[in-house]
C-alpha cells in the first residue's frame, strides 16, 4: 500500500512531465497566488506562530512576512526577465550555428525547514522553487504545531496537490527519512549541519543535487577601533532577536581588552534598554522552542561565569538574555552553535590571537567585523572565509533580495533570496541550433597535416 506522501510525490512529478509549470504566465500567477493566500490570512498565520513560540507580531513581520513580500514582489517584477534566454556569440569552428542557454526547471523539489523562522524558511524558497517552474513538496518543523495546521489548511485551499502539497510533519525523523527515499528533483534544505549531513549523504545515493542552509557559530570580532555604543546596541538586538535562535545570530564575541568593560557594560545596558529590566514579563521577548531547548541552555552556564542574566523558567520556555565571561575555546558553548539568547564573551590582546582560533574552526555562516578603521575590517574580511560579512552590524545582509544568502564549508553550501533564488531552483541548459544548409569537412575523417594546421591556426 502506499504512503499518502509517496502518492503525492508520483503526483508531482507527472504533473510536471507535463509542462504545465513552465510558462511564465503559470509561474507569474502562482507567485501572485501566494502573495494573496498570505496577505488574506496574515494575521492567522502571525497568531499561530505566536502560539507555538511567543515571536512577536512586529518580529514577525520584520523578519519573515515583510522579507516574503519584497521577495514575491521582485520575482513577478523580474520574472520574465530572468526566463529569457541568454545568448552567446559561438567561435568560427561552430558556424552556421546559434547558441543560448536557458534555465530550466528541476522538476519536483522537496523543502525541508526547521521550526525557528516557520514562515520565512518555507516561504522564502518556496518564491524562487515556483519562479524556477517546479513542484514542490514542503516539510516543515513538527515542533511548530500551531503554524503547521495553518499552513496545511492554506496550501491546501490555494494550490493542487499535484503542484505544491505540506506533509505532515508529525513523524519528525521517520517522516525526513521517508521523504529522503523518494527521488526528488532537487532538495533544499535548513537546518543544523550534523542534519545537514545526512540530508546530503542519502541525496549523493540517487545524485539528487542539494542545497543546505545551515549554520555554525558566527563570530562578533569588536576592535578598539570600534564605536563601542553603537555596536553594543547592534549586537544585542541580533542576539536576542528570536531568542537567539537564528542560523546567523551572533554566536560569541572577541573584543580587544582595552574595551571589554566597556563593552561589557554597554552591552548589559542596551539588553535592559530594548527588553527591560524583566524580559520574562516582556510580551515582545520570544520565548524557545520547547523545555529540552532550555534544559540544553541551562547546562552552559555552569561554564564560565554568568556577568548578566542567567534566569529561565522550563515550564513557560523562557531563558532570558545571558552574557557570560571567563570563558574558552574548549567549553562546550564555544564547540555547540548555541541557538539561545546566551552570548559568550571573550576577549583579546593581539589579532593573532583571533586569527589562530578562526582558521582553527569551521567557516561561519556570517561574520560580523566591528572597527572603524577600514584596514582592519579588510584584513579580517580577507582571512576569514565565512558565508556572508557584516561591518559594523549583524543580520541585515540576509534581509535583501538583492544579494545571495548562503554558506560556505560546514556552514552550507548553495545560495539563493531574489534571482540567485531562482537560479537556484533552475539549472543552465546549453542548446545550439546548427544549420544544414552548409558544412565544413575539415573535422571529419580522414584527417590530415592540412586540417592539423587549419585547426591550430583557429584554435591557438
Amino acid at each position: 500500500m502506499k504512503k499518502m506522501n509517496q502518492e503525492v510525490f508520483e503526483m508531482q512529478k507527472k504533473y510536471f512531465q507535463s509542462g504545465s509549470t513552465r510558462s511564465v504566465e503559470f509561474r507569474a500567477q502562482q507567485l501572485k497566488t501566494l502573495k494573496r493566500m498570505v496577505k488574506e490570512h496574515e494575521e492567522e498565520i502571525m497568531d499561530a506562530v505566536y502560539q507555538d513560540f511567543g515571536k512577536a507580531k512586529f518580529e514577525q513581520y520584520l523578519t519573515e512576512i515583510g522579507l516574503f513580500y519584497d521577495e514575491v514582489n521582485l520575482a513577478v517584477h523580474k520574472l520574465k526577465k530572468w526566463m529569457k534566454p541568454e545568448k552567446q556569440k559561438l567561435p568560427i569552428t561552430h558556424v552556421p550555428c546559434k547558441g543560448k542557454i536557458v534555465q530550466d526547471p528541476y522538476g519536483a523539489v522537496l523543502l525541508i525547514s526547521p521550526f525557528n523562522y516557520p514562515f520565512g524558511l518555507i516561504f522564502m524558497p518556496l518564491v524562487g522553487a515556483i519562479a524556477g517552474g517546479n513542484c514542490v513538496m514542503i516539510k516543515p518543523s513538527e515542533y511548530t504545531i500551531h503554524f503547521v495546521e495553518v499552513l496545511k489548511k492554506l496550501v491546501q485551499e490555494y494550490f493542487e496537490a499535484e503542484y505544491i502539497y505540506v506533509c505532515d510533519p508529525s513523524g519528525g525523523k521517520d517522516t525526513v527519512n521517508e521523504l529522503l527515499e523518494y527521488k526528488f528533483d532537487y532538495i533544499f534544505f535548513t537546518g543544523s549541519t550534523a542534519v545537514g549531513r545526512i540530508v546530503m549523504e542519502r541525496a549523493a545515493k540517487n545524485l539528487i543535487p542539494v542545497t543546505l542552509e545551515l549554520g555554525g557559530k558566527s563570530p562578533c570580532i569588536v576592535t578598539e577601533h570600534a564605536n563601542i555604543k553603537m555596536v553594543a546596541k547592534r549586537i544585542a538586538w541580533g542576539k536576542m532577536l528570536n531568542a537567539g535562535q537564528t542560523c546567523v545570530a551572533p554566536d560569541y564575541v572577541w573584543v580587544q581588552e582595552n574595551v571589554k568593560d566597556k563593552f561589557l557594560q554597554e552591552l548589559k545596558n542596551e539588553i535592559e534598554r530594548q527588553y527591560g529590566k524583566n524580559p520574562k514579563e516582556n510580551k515582545e521577548y520570544c520565548r524557545v522552542i520547547n523545555a529540552a531547548a532550555v534544559k540544553r541552555l541551562k547546562g552552559y552556564l555552569k561554564e564560565g561565569t554568568v556577568y548578566f542574566g542567567g534566569d529561565y523558567d522550563i515550564e513557560r520556555h523562557y531563558f532570558g538574555p545571558t552574557i557570560l565571561v571567563d570563558v574558552n575555546e574548549h567549553m562546550d558553548i564555544m564547540q555547540d552553535e548555541i541557538f539561545g539568547p546566551i552570548m559568550p564573551v571573550m576577549s583579546y590582546r593581539n589579532m593573532e590571537t583571533v586569527m589562530d582560533y578562526m582558521k582553527r574552526n569551521p567557516n561561519p555562516l556570517a561574520l560580523y567585523v566591528f572597527t572603524e578603521k577600514k584596514e582592519e575590517a579588510n584584513y579580517l574580511i580577507e582571512n576569514i572565509p565565512s558565508g556572508g560579512v557584516m561591518i559594523n552590524d549583524v543580520l541585515i545582509h540576509v534581509a535583501t533580495s538583492k544579494f545571495p544568502f548562503g554558506g560556505v564549508g560546514q556552514s552550507g553550501m548553495g545560495y539563493y533570496h531574489g534571482y540567485h533564488g531562482f537560479e537556484t531552483f533552475t539549472h543552465k541548459r546549453t542548446i545550439l541550433d546548427r544549420k544544414t544548409y552548409v558544412e565544413f569537412p575539415m573535422r571529419f575523417a580522414p584527417y590530415s597535416d592540412y586540417k592539423m594546421k587549419l585547426f591550430r591556426f583557429l584554435m591557438k
